[in-house]
């Protein structure tokens, strides 16, 4: 539950929310919203059907960016049901059971001085790893119900692209390109300065689990490619994951070589079809 109340409080504030989350709901824009949803989203709408409370994911939508509303409904709704099913939704359909033996390992907020090292903006490593911030700071399941949830956000973003808003700068490959980086950059220091995480994160259940959904990751950010500023810092994040001295260590995981969505990279990307 604090985990899931820190992480809305998060997002309200890194989307501008925070002022109209609570505000009497526009009930013909919400439904009009989630009508879009289930045309050009078919992934997110599934996550939509699946909650039980539908209002837990219609809070999120404030009529005033349909596009960024959705997205956030997403990824909220998805660690709900993370939390519902001790397991994480893919997209795409099925789940994958949490590993709680990850509880054990070492705290990912020992890495957020090396990430600040590595970039500039702060709001993610301050949200996500600094002490006292979300649990995903404090063990390291969470932050894989991140890596998942944004993986959600970003393909439902992508989707519903012919309803951006076009007078906004957006963020959308930034939440997931963060999470990307900072389960990399835990793989590293895993192997580097801490040997119990580092063979429990190469253990079958555990390794299955990190492959699975780093996985969907590269396909969801790969997707997002092709669109143009679709993000502000995601530049940076993702250079640091398509370093191969960086990924050594996850490759072990993986038992591949991550792939670099190299089209992401560049200055300029092809506005989508």
């Amino acid at each position: 539950m604090r985990r899931i109340i820190q992480g809305a409080m998060v997002a309200l504030a890194f989307l501008g929310l925070s002022e109209t989350a609570g505000a009497a709901p526009n009930t013909g824009c919400q439904s009009t919203a989630i009508r879009s949803l289930q045309r050009l989203s078919p992934h997110g709408y599934d996550v939509y059907r699946a909650m039980k409370d539908k209002s837990q994911f219609t809070t999120w939508i404030t009529c005033d960016d349909l596009q960024l509303d959705l997205a956030t409904a997403v990824h909220e709704s998805v660690h709900n049901l993370t939390e519902e099913r001790d397991a994480f939704p893919l997209i795409g359909g099925g789940n994958i059971a949490r590993p709680h033996e990850t509880e054990n390992f070492f705290a990912p907020k020992l890495i957020a001085r090396q990430m600040a090292r590595n970039f500039g903006d702060p709001l993610f490593i301050d949200s996500y790893l600094k002490p006292g911030a979300a649990s995903s700071a404090d063990n390291f399941m969470y932050l894989l119900d991140e890596l998942n949830a944004y993986s959600h956000d970003l393909n439902s973003a992508t989707k519903l692209v012919s309803i951006r808003r076009g007078d906004t700068q957006v963020d959308h490959r930034d939440g997931l390109a963060a999470m990307m980086a900072f389960v990399m950059g835990y793989a590293a220091e895993a192997r580097k300065d801490h040997p119990e995480t580092w063979q429990g994160l190469k253990a079958p259940k555990t390794a299955k689990v990190v492959q699975t959904l780093w996985k969907q990751a590269e396909k969801t950010m790969a997707a997002s490619c092709g669109i143009s500023d679709f993000g502000t810092n995601d530049r940076n994040y993702l250079s640091y994951v398509c370093n191969t001295k960086n990924a050594a260590a996850l490759s072990e995981i993986l038992r591949r070589a991550p792939s670099c969505p190299t089209r992401c990279l560049s200055a300029a990307t092809a506005a989508a079809q």
